[in-house]
């Protein structure tokens, strides 16, 4: 079996021992131009001239969730693309989205700002039953996130494409049900995959359906946010705040406003990190999978982007 690794602004070569150790009996290398073909990949943002070469090349394994970057190339239409399904993912985005919730919901970013200007501040503690939480997006990483939630006693919505059931979750569905999902919850959380669909999905008409005094995190994609429309509603008082790890550009450009906002904390694309051992046992496990042909888990429509 021969593993080709293609990874924009990511050193290979951790890579490279890491997949060699989990299949020793494997030929991996690092893609150059005018490489021989594999039979596999494993790749993060690989540039258009890799796939030309790679003729052949039965399947991509990416080593993110995300897969909207893969799919705007030029693929043949007998290769798959392989998205991973958890690999740790999964409780580090739990960890951050319950951080950003209960930092919100206790108020903790207020009594920052008082201690730093020396204040000793009192705030009446805030309601959970006033204090639901949808979860936009319910795939491996949203559905961990709203279990995780529960565990805090949040009363947690979910809204997806189709129409799904969570245990403890009021689940919504489809466009039909996506106002009435919005108008409950009263922080929202975006975890959905980018697709030309869901491309500014947060705009002035979506996020004006929040309730008052709403709050958002967007943990997926910086395309869902159309920015402008986040800041008009945050300066009118329609919105608390909003905590954001993905922007459009990466990383966030200087002076740009998000950095200075008051009511925005702004992460640098860390709430869920891939952790590359974990990923290569699970990306080789597959691999052996298709090699026996068998099906395997994560492979990506594309016709849905995911």
């Amino acid at each position: 079996m021969k593993i080709t690794i293609c990874l924009t602004n990511i050193k290979p070569e951790p890579w490279v021992d890491s997949l060699r150790a989990f299949l020793p009996q494997a030929d991996v290398s690092v893609w150059q131009p005018g490489s021989p073909v594999a039979d596999h990949a494993v790749v993060w943002a690989p540039p258009q001239s890799f796939i030309d070469e790679q003729v052949g090349l039965k399947t991509l394994f990416n080593i993110g969730a995300g897969v909207d970057a893969l799919l705007q190339l030029r693929l043949p239409p007998t290769l798959q693309v392989v998205r991973l399904d958890d690999a740790g993912m999964s409780v580090q985005m739990a960890e951050y989205v319950s951080h950003a919730v209960i930092r919100h919901f206790r108020e903790f970013d207020a009594y920052e700002r008082d201690v730093r200007e020396g204040k000793w501040s009192y705030r009446k503690p805030n309601l959970r039953t006033d204090f639901s939480v949808g979860v936009m997006g319910l795939g491996v990483l949203g559905a961990r996130v709203a279990k995780t939630l529960q565990a805090f006693e949040f009363p947690v919505n979910g809204w997806s494409r189709s129409a799904k059931q969570l245990p403890g979750v009021q689940c919504f569905a489809g466009a039909q049900q996506l106002n009435a999902f919005l108008s409950s919850s009263r922080v929202l959380v975006n975890l959905l995959p980018l697709t030309p669909e869901t491309e500014n999905v947060l705009n002035q008409a979506t996020l004006s359906q929040l309730p008052p005094h709403a709050y958002v995190i967007n943990v997926a994609r910086g395309r869902h946010l159309v920015e402008e429309d986040l800041l008009a509603l945050l300066d009118s008082g329609h919105l608390a705040g909003a905590t954001l790890d993905v922007f459009r550009t990466e990383p966030l450009p200087a002076g740009h406003a998000f950095w200075t906002h008051p009511k925005i904390t702004v992460t640098p694309h860390t709430s869920a990190r891939t952790l590359r051992d974990e990923s290569a046992a699970q990306i080789v496990n597959k691999m052996l999978a298709l090699e026996q042909g068998q099906t395997i888990s994560g492979v990506v429509d594309p016709r849905t982007g995911y």
